[in-house]
Order: C-alpha cells, then structure tokens, then sequence
C-alpha cells in the first residue's frame, strides 16, 4: 500500500508546490505515496466560514478556533498519526523520518495566526513537529519539508538504495565531501585516495572525513554517538 499523506490547511494551493517536482514528484505520478489536501475552512460552519477568533486572555493575533479545526480532522479520512507543525513541537529528525516512513501515512495539520487552541491539540492526539528554532508564515512550508525527507525513504524512490544509507544523519555523522570531473579545477584536485581504486581505503577515508565534520560542525551529534561507534 502507498504511503498515503494527508493535509489541512487554509491555503490548499501551496501544494504539491515543490512536491510535485523531482523524485518526490515522479513517485507520486507513479503512485508511490498518495497527497489529498483539504481546506480548514471548508469545515466552518457560519456564512462567513469564520476559522479563527481572539485568543482568551488578550494578546496580538488570533488563533484556529477547536470546534472547525476538530470537524475538519474528524472528516478527513487518513491513515496514520496526526501531526501538527509547531515551533514547540518535537524536532523533526532522521529517526522521526525514518518511522513515518515505515509507516503507512499521515495526516499534517498546518496552523496558521498565532497558533491553534491547546484542547483541540490535547482532544485529537495532534503530535506536534518542529523543522528548526524559527518562526514560519504558517506550518506549510514546514509540511513540504517533512514530506520531502518521507518520501524519498519510501521504497523505489530512489534509484539507489546506498544513496539513503551513506547519507548525513543516517548513522549519526554528516556526511563526507563529495567531488567529480575535472580531476583538476581553478587549482584544487581532487583527493588522490579517491583515485586510487582501493576501495577499502576510500572508506576509511570517507569514515574519517564524515567524522572530522561532525565534531568541528555539529559536536551536539558528535556528542550522540557512543565511544564504541566512533
């Protein structure tokens, strides 16, 4: 069965948006994974289809009223968890990545103003998703970002079931530098080993590189991983 993904949101326009290009958009012409996208305010139910009011308490903006926001999950049908992209959410990381991925689908709530009210999060099991310590428009771009890292995990995806494996996060380290033709440009080569033909040794050279990076950039995941995996 396709991974099956699912969206809420008030601009239903923004996708596939950069979904509908490359791997991501190939598997889904090829019915790899499956995209439906709803619109939030078709659930409100007054004639100004009215999504939002003033946050309790005061405060600047407004907020995705529950009762639209709840009929709008309960009446789109999905497979998976529901979650909802926040800046407070969990991180969005590899291993999350991986987990949807093996997954049969899910259903991507896209908040908007200052947020959604906190019961409808509480009463529908909405798992809240980060893509970085910043503040978006609204949780769609943040979508197209999860959904691009999911479905290029999914099965015939990609032509090459290395180019998942040997790639940053997958293990914990980023990953090594990459070259091609020509062996020689504006003065810099590249590194002979890789030349070489010895296999062995360009692992051990590509081990060695991904994990120099990772401590120099990222010691928070040097950090991660244990001594006997170094």
């Amino acid at each position: 069965m396709a991974f099956a993904a699912a969206i809420l949101t008030l601009f239903p326009d923004m996708f596939p948006g950069t979904l509908g290009h490359s791997l991501a958009g190939r598997a889904l012409e090829q019915g790899l994974w499956t995209l439906a996208v709803r619109d939030i305010r078709a659930s409100a139910q007054d004639r100004h289809r009215t999504v939002d009011d003033h946050p309790a308490g005061g405060g600047a903006g407004m907020v995705l009223k529950p009762d639209v926001l709840a009929r709008a999950i309960d009446n789109f049908p999905h497979q998976g968890p529901r979650l909802l992209m926040s800046p407070r959410g969990r991180p969005l990381d590899q291993a999350l990545v991986r987990d949807l991925a093996s997954g049969p689908g899910c259903l991507i709530v896209c908040g908007r103003f200052e947020g959604v009210d906190e019961r409808v999060i509480e009463r529908r099991d909405l798992r809240e998703v980060s893509v970085g310590d910043y503040i978006l428009s609204g949780g769609e771009p943040a979508a197209l970002v999860l959904l691009d890292a999911v479905v290029r995990l999914l099965p015939g995806v990609m032509g090459s079931a290395a180019s998942g494996s040997e790639e940053s996060f997958e293990d914990g380290l980023l990953e090594h530098p990459h070259y091609t033709k020509p062996n020689s440009w504006e003065g810099l080569e590249i590194p002979s080993i890789l030349l070489s033909g010895d296999h062995s040794a360009m692992a051990r050279w590509k081990r060695a590189r991904r994990e120099a990076l990772t401590q120099a950039r990222r010691p928070d995941l040097w950090a991660k991983i244990p001594a006997q995996k170094r």
